[in-house]
């Protein structure tokens, strides 16, 4: 183990940072090419299509954590054999589950299409849409593989330039193909296909260390270990039921805020959204928790580990400083920007003040995932996650009845600290047990 300082830590969380940003900008070039055909249709295609392929997607974002977590530990211990074999296994996972859902295309998005109908001619341009897109499942889900390996290894520079290529030649080739070829929404299709395809290409590139002759053949030998295998499994496991209840907590949020009119579900949406920059900014320190807990683990440096817990969290509470700070001198006209409706822009403004605190209330809870992912100590984070859900549920039911929409953003703040308080309890039993 190299020397966990502030210094190595910001390597590792300043590229995840700047490669979250980019994010966002895809959505919004997509958005604005296809309005420039002038009709609603072909934009809630888009939309439709992108939102359901997500939801698709994002059940395998197991992946990313779990082969993180693996990988760190595998060159924590020195084991190039198994740092390979993590990689693999993750990859044949991703080749598997791609192959199932383009095999499966036909009745998932008749039944998606069956629960949210669209009008005739929005469905039958989503499905133009979802067509091309579909081919590029297996490399989308590859991709979590090969993302989470690099942090893992400790490479978050080659996810910068992993991200900046793929939404770069998004980009582009969405300005070709659509306002130069006139191609309208096959040429958004094809585009993010080509991405997604070439972005794995570059991802493997990355990762062609791990794929040389000699450790290719010593990690096909390791593929099938049971114990490795057992590992992942479970990881994997846990990381999904963590997911689908965090998921599942948000999704309550959006629909129990609908009770309350339209001016205030579209103040929350649009609020909700400085939660989602909170999330991209924070997420570089966790994940630097996660890169280096599990090579600390790894190389059976105990010391190394509570440092590397400590010093991210130091830079993840010093980002939430910092976000507080924004959000309270510049929540006003971000607002502005999202919005043009007035009775929106004052709603939105009434409940600003939780988003200035929300930094600091769930900072501890990202970088705590982080260090447990990178422990792969999955069964406590599934737990705390359970305990966390439950008292949030009570928190809705109690606080909305007396504080309205404040109460709802007050429950979600309950549940936000009770993650972090559930796992900061369990921390010591993490070390105890590692």
């Amino acid at each position: 183990m190299s020397t966990i300082t502030h210094a190595r830590v910001a390597r590792i969380a300043l590229p995840v940072v700047l490669s979250n940003a980019t994010v966002p900008l895809l959505g919004a070039v997509d958005t604005a090419v296809i309005g420039q055909l002038g009709q609603a249709a072909p934009l809630g295609a888009v939309g439709m299509g992108a939102v359901l392929l997500a939801m698709l997607y994002w059940a395998f974002g197991f992946l990313r954590m779990s082969t993180s977590g693996l990988a760190a530990q595998a060159m924590g211990a020195g084991n190039a054999a198994e740092r390979t074999a993590v990689l693999l296994r993750a990859l044949l996972v991703a080749g598997l589950a791609g192959a199932g859902l383009i095999l499966l295309q036909w009745p998932l998005f008749a039944a998606a299409f069956a629960v949210s109908p669209a009008s005739a001619e929005v469905e039958r341009l989503a499905q133009t849409y979802l067509a091309i897109r579909i081919w590029g499942a297996p490399a989308t889900i590859a991709l979590y593989a090969l993302t989470g390996w690099l942090v893992g290894v400790e490479r978050t520079r080659s996810v910068l330039l992993l991200q900046l290529w793929q939404n770069g030649l998004n980009i582009l080739l969405d300005l070709w193909f659509v306002m130069g070829l006139g191609w309208g929404i096959e040429g958004v299709a094809v585009a993010t296909l080509i991405a997604e395809v070439s972005g794995l290409g570059l991802a493997l590139w990355f990762a062609r260390d791990a794929l040389g002759k000699a450790l290719l053949r010593s990690g096909l030998a390791r593929l099938a270990d049971r114990a490795a295998v057992s590992q992942m499994f479970t990881a994997s496991r846990d990381i999904m039921g963590r997911t689908i209840l965090l998921q599942l907590s948000f999704t309550t949020f959006v629909f129990m805020g609908a009770r309350f009119g339209d001016v205030t579900l579209a103040a929350n949406q649009v609020l909700m959204q400085f939660l989602e920059i909170t999330a991209y900014a924070l997420d570089g320190f966790a994940i630097a928790a996660e890169t280096l807990v599990g090579q600390a683990l790894g190389a059976r440096a105990a010391n190394d580990l509570r440092r590397a817990g400590r010093i991210s969290m130091q830079w993840g509470f010093g980002g939430a400083a910092l976000l507080a700070l924004l959000f309270t001198l510049a929540g006003g006209p971000i607002i502005d920007l999202m919005t043009t409706a007035p009775d929106v822009r004052i709603a939105a403004r009434s409940y600003l003040w939780w988003l200035a605190v929300a930094p600091f209330i769930g900072v501890a809870s990202w970088i705590y995932d982080g260090i447990f992912i990178g422990a792969l100590q999955t069964a406590a984070m599934l737990r705390t996650m359970a305990v966390s859900v439950l008292i949030y549920v009570a928190a809705l039911t109690l606080l909305i009845p007396l504080m309205g929409n404040h109460g709802l953003w007050a429950a979600l703040m309950v549940l936000n600290l009770t993650r972090s308080v559930t796992m900061w309890a369990a921390y010591p039993k993490l070390l105890a047990r590692i």
